[in-house]
């Protein structure tokens, strides 16, 4: 692989949402940034949906330029705009790739290739790309979902690996290029301080959330086919809970990082399908209230069967099958139209084995740490303090690490940094053939259950924290959901 910064990028997709609120913004701001960007580096737009470069380039500053952060500076937007280059190409007709081949043969450095478009155009795209030879010595960058189970996941992997080798393939989930998820590996790797505390004999539980307010939008079609346990559970979820319970790797090199990303997903205790009513729970949202509006129940959302048994929330109770982690519950919880809009990461430590302080210290409980990913970016550590005034009385108490203070410097986004790491190539936080494969393999016997069992979700209201199931799970433990954190 060419080591060399200069770079095509090229992107299908060019007029997608994706591409309009998160690819080409990310782009601009790692142009306007100065120095991130190679100075030829070219981006080359490809679609079918615009007649010309000057229709798409209006189309760019439509819906493009809102999408970027405020104060726009025209000199860089101007610039930003002079790199990009747009090819119209029906992606059914692999004869226009000729097209595609002629308009970047001259356009300097590596080539990488972002598919920002539905998975089932992921191999016949690769094909055409094939068929011009433009396969070599490049990089292609791939969207979930990636496919809908293991079969079809295997098929788009193999198809695409007879194409591409697996150290050019970028498997992208944009959850690992969040800053407090790279801050989670400083603190873990980088400090004498918590990597001791951070095993069976010190956590009691950890919890994994990503809430959402929002309903399915202007997806119900796909993602009535699609529920969040593929959504979110089988790539997001399990890698941030692959990173929580990782070991040390050697080094942050690509292969050192994923390989003990792996270790974690072979090592997750298998479910039996006799217990899955015990260790999962599946809801669907009903009609309800979120921040004073009234929203409509999942079924009858545009796209959606009023019959639809899909699930728009699951909680996961999940063990590890390791020495750091026997014995201590992992609850993994996802969902849409729920009570607020937040990804976070709660490590409960245990309570001390012997209060000195008497019944307040067990009232105000034990340690926690919360790493919070959205919406806003903040680690907090939660201890015991005493109150003011007389008596030993213990109130909980927190340290924020709060980066914002000590680094004055802009904070990148998630794709910003991960299509930079693309472009340089570096592939540590991409998702490698083989991490799919566990994930898949650990989530197919909860699908294929649910589809069997052919019994409906348990409903929630619009606005709560999903079925009242989820919290007795979790009471089973004598622990609840960490949810009045702002």
């Amino acid at each position: 692989m060419q080591t060399d910064s200069s770079f095509t990028f090229v992107l299908f997709g060019g007029t997608g949402d994706l591409s309009m609120r998160k690819i080409l913004p990310a782009l601009f701001e790692a142009h306007r940034a100065g120095g991130m960007l190679h100075d030829h580096g070219k981006i080359v737009a490809v679609a079918r949906h615009a007649a010309d470069r000057d229709e798409y380039l209006q189309w760019v500053n439509e819906h493009v330029k809102p999408h970027v952060s405020k104060n726009v500076d025209q000199a860089a937007w101007a610039s930003f705009l002079a790199r990009i280059e747009f090819v119209k190409i029906d992606l059914g007709n692999p004869q226009d790739f000729v097209h595609l081949r002629d308009a970047i043969q001259d356009l300097p450095g590596i080539r990488v290739f972002y598919l920002a478009t539905g998975p089932s155009l992921f191999v016949p795209i690769c094909h055409a790309l094939a068929s011009v030879g433009l396969n070599q010595n490049a990089r292609i960058v791939l969207e979930k979902p990636l496919g809908y189970d293991l079969k079809s996941s295997n098929a788009i992997n193999d198809a695409v690996g007879e194409i591409f080798a697996e150290e050019q393939i970028y498997r992208i989930d944009h959850y690992l290029g969040k800053e407090p998820v790279q801050n989670l590996l400083a603190l873990r790797f980088g400090n004498a301080l918590f990597e001791p505390l951070w095993r069976r004999e010190w956590v009691e539980s950890i919890q994994i959330t990503i809430a959402e307010e929002l309903g399915v939008e202007a997806r119900g079609d796909f993602y009535d086919n699609t529920g969040a346990l593929r959504d979110m559970v089988q790539n997001h979820l399990l890698q941030l809970l692959s990173i929580v319970a990782m070991e040390p790797p050697h080094s942050m090199d690509s292969d050192s990082v994923r390989d003990e990303k792996l270790r974690v997903l072979r090592a997750l205790k298998p479910i039996d399908p006799r217990d899955i009513g015990k260790v999962a729970v599946r809801g669907q949202y009903h009609s309800g209230v979120i921040r004073g509006t009234s929203v409509p129940a999942y079924a009858t959302e545009a796209g959606v069967k009023p019959d639809s048994t899909t699930e728009t929330f699951v909680a996961l109770k999940v063990e590890i099958e390791n020495w750091r982690w026997a014995g201590v519950p992992f609850f993994l919880r996802t969902g849409k139209r729920l009570a607020d809009r937040v990804a976070e990461i709660v490590v409960n430590f245990r309570a001390v084995p012997h209060s000195a302080l008497g019944a307040s210290a067990l009232r105000a409980g034990a340690n926690r740490l919360v790493i919070r990913l959205q919406p806003n970016e903040s680690i907090r550590l939660y201890c015991l303090a005493k109150q003011p005034g007389e008596g030993m009385n213990l109130a909980s108490v927190h340290l924020d690490l709060a980066f914002d203070q000590f680094f004055r410097e802009g904070r990148m986004e998630a794709y910003q940094r991960l299509l930079l790491d693309v472009i340089h190539g570096r592939l540590a936080l991409f998702v490698r053939r083989d991490e799919q494969e566990a994930a898949w393999r650990w989530v197919e016997p909860i699908l294929n259950e649910w589809q069997a069992a052919n019994r409906p979700p348990k409903p929630y209201a619009a606005g709560t924290w999903g079925p009242a199931a989820a919290s007795a799970m979790l009471a089973q433990h004598g622990t609840c959901w960490l949810e009045e954190e702002n």
